[in-house]
């Protein structure tokens, strides 16, 4: 049997959120599932508004889950966007939205549900932060950063929940054969050809990357033990071989493989 019964997953519309979700459904959960757009949500996701660079909203959002979901004890904090843009060019305005988005909000969620979790003794929080916060992605500075701030606050929940009954989870997912891609905002101005060349690559990696279903798979597995942990999913060359090397090599060299993997 299925260890939760009512979960919160952000970005439950599309990829890996949209998978999450179904997972869930399928185990039994009641599923909230936040979207900017509900219609998009899959069939028997409970629908909640939220718009995760907006304080206001993510405010809005909270008091409608304590009113109607009290019995929620699994959040997956999934939802977010990037910018494609290389750093000496990349928008003032846009750092300040990948700081509340990416790492603001989800640090708020936690900080909502997880005590409430702790006094219950039971409860999951899952951060889906990237391998991007180990393995930089140029042109995305911002997003690196913050995935590596997410998981730097994910694993220090880790240690703080220990005996608790919550399970904190790292989720570092590599690439998947989602629209995540076609998401990303690139300024119009951004059309360097190293930048090109990054942006073919990285479309060349998502083309050839595991579905978002083996994600949701890989998390279940995982949510099933009820333990903390990083758990780190995608192809086996992103998920096994990439952390092995980077534990093995010096940083210069992960560094300078790194470039070649991206040009």
């Amino acid at each position: 049997m299925f260890p939760y019964k009512e979960a919160l997953v952000t970005g439950a519309s599309r990829g890996l959120g949209k998978a999450f979700a179904n997972a869930l459904l399928a185990q039994g959960v009641t599923v909230w599932g936040t979207s900017r757009d509900g219609q998009r949500l899959p069939v028997g996701v409970q629908p909640l508004s939220l718009d995760l660079s907006s304080p206001e909203s993510l405010t809005a959002c909270i008091a409608q889950l304590r009113e109607n979901a009290p019995e929620i004890d699994l959040i997956i904090n999934n939802a977010g966007g990037g910018v494609f843009c290389p750093f000496s060019i990349f928008p003032a305005e846009s750092l300040d939205s990948q700081w509340q988005t990416l790492l603001a909000a989800p640090i708020s969620l936690c900080r909502e549900f997880y005590p409430l979790f702790a006094r219950r003794c039971h409860g999951a929080i899952v951060n889906v932060t990237s391998l991007a916060g180990t393995f930089p992605i140029p042109c995305m500075s911002a997003y690196s950063a913050a995935k590596a701030g997410l998981g730097a606050f994910t694993r220090t929940l880790m240690l703080e929940a220990a005996g608790t009954g919550v399970a904190v989870i790292d989720l570092q997912p590599g690439d998947y054969a989602t629209d995540f891609n076609a998401s990303l905002n690139q300024p119009e101005h951004n059309a360097s050809p190293w930048s090109k060349r990054v942006w073919q690559c990285c479309e060349e990696h998502v083309k050839n990357a595991p579905s978002a279903e083996h994600a949701a798979r890989k998390l279940l597995r995982a949510l099933q033990h009820q333990r903390s942990r990083v758990l780190i999913t995608g192809s086996f060359f992103q998920a096994t071989l990439g952390p092995l090397m980077a534990r093995l090599l010096p940083e210069w060299a992960v560094r300078w493989y790194l470039r070649q993997y991206y040009t």
